[in-house]
């Protein structure tokens, strides 16, 4: 699309150029406020300036806070590759940041206002963001990604329970919103991962002489896969932890990982932007069968939450925000020097966290502290390497 006089003003202003721009920072920056507020709570007894049970809000910010800002930044941006439409951009762009800006304000300040106010904050963004995305996707004929937004849409649901919970301090709907929002963010992974892991490595390994092929993706485990995935949902409203929920989670463990195991992820280990993705997915696939043994075996459902959390979500926010970012930029696809720690960084911080929840290492504080660390040293330097890529013109001089 030709970009007009007034665009191009507006590109002086590169953050609001294009969607992932601001968000992806802004994801950046609340994952390390929010941890770093958190991990100082439990370590140091730093009070939190909330009205709420603390462990609500960090379960709420953590899934309802970082992962849809991150969310927005992919999608939006993805949108006008899948459609050609234009980005959203400037001012309408701006409305969607104040809109997110406000629920996290307000839940960093719960006890100023009603909570009936703080949740109708909170809950504006996502449905916003669900009906511009299926106006696009309708507007321009791509009803293969309705699911996108019918995901989103359904996740304003989750949220809607995980603050009935707090309301009401019941930790049955607050754990039942939580449920559906991991089983929902499950089903984004499986769709949007799943579509741009195989996809990116199939392309890699033609740009370099091998064969393409070699990633396979047979159309039947591409379905199964997903149909087992979305079937967490249903299971874990009528039943969350029971055995049969966990029979289901199990079969979109397995699913997972033989989709998994087609994309020859072993091969890209000399490129760290594709074996990241690799690696976020094969957190998923953990996390589900953790999912699945847990009502069997009695695990801590502390266990598979921080697989899927801490593991799956944060790996693959970072290893989609790194790409893009460069991508979109007009940049190489090769990581700034040293950048590569990021990865390394998140992945000790999962390992870590979910390592302390299984109960296979000791000193709590002692851990939890490292896993803090980590985790914001690993945002932090996404943040500090791509702040002058984000906040820049694109490298090539195209617009966005």
């Amino acid at each position: 699309m030709e970009q007009t006089a007034t665009e191009s003003r507006q590109g002086g202003l590169s953050v609001l150029a294009y969607p992932f721009r601001a968000f992806f920072l802004l994801t950046a920056l609340y994952a390390v406020v929010i941890v770093v507020g958190w991990v100082a709570y439990l370590t140091l007894g730093l009070p939190i300036p909330l009205d709420i049970p603390p462990l609500y809000w960090h379960g709420h910010e953590m899934l309802m806070g970082i992962v849809p800002a991150a969310i927005a930044g992919f999608l939006l941006t993805a949108m006008t590759n899948w459609t050609g439409a234009p980005p959203l951009r400037g001012g309408g762009l701006l409305g969607l940041i104040v809109l997110w800006l406000a629920g996290r304000v307000a839940m960093w300040i719960p006890g100023l206002l009603p909570y009936p106010v703080v949740a109708a904050a909170d809950l504006l963004f996502m449905p916003v963001l669900a009906a511009y995305v299926f106006r696009v996707l309708q507007r321009y004929g791509n009803r293969r990604n309705f699911l996108i937004a019918g995901v989103l849409a359904t996740l304003t649901v989750a949220n809607a329970l995980m603050h009935l919970g707090i309301m009401r301090l019941q930790l049955a709907w607050f754990g039942l919103g939580e449920y559906l929002a991991l089983d929902l963010i499950a089903v984004l992974i499986v769709i949007i991962a799943g579509r741009i892991t195989p996809a990116f490595t199939a392309n890699w390994l033609r740009m370099r002489g091998g064969d393409p092929a070699r990633v396979r993706q047979p159309p039947w485990l591409e379905w199964a896969a997903l149909a087992a995935t979305a079937a967490m949902i249903p299971a874990d409203l009528v039943g969350p932890g029971s055995r049969w929920a966990g029979a289901v989670a199990l079969l979109a463990g397995l699913a997972n990982a033989l989709r998994l195991a087609g994309w020859s992820g072993h091969r890209t280990l000399r490129e760290p932007l594709l074996w990241i993705l690799h690696l976020g997915y094969l957190w998923l696939v953990l996390a589900l069968v953790l999912k699945g043994l847990s009502p069997w075996l009695y695990l801590s459902r502390s266990l598979w939450i921080h697989a899927m959390g801490t593991g799956s979500i944060a790996t693959l926010i970072l290893g989609v925000m790194t790409r893009v970012s460069l991508g979109h930029t007009g940049r190489t696809m090769q990581l700034p020097a040293g950048a590569v720690v990021i990865y390394w960084l998140i992945t000790a911080a999962a390992v870590l966290r979910v390592s302390l929840a299984g109960g296979l290492i000791g000193s709590h504080g002692t851990v939890l502290a490292l896993v803090g660390i980590f985790w914001t040293l690993a945002f932090g330097l996404f943040f500090a390497y791509y702040f002058p890529i984000l906040t820049q013109s694109r490298a090539d001089g195209r617009p966005g």
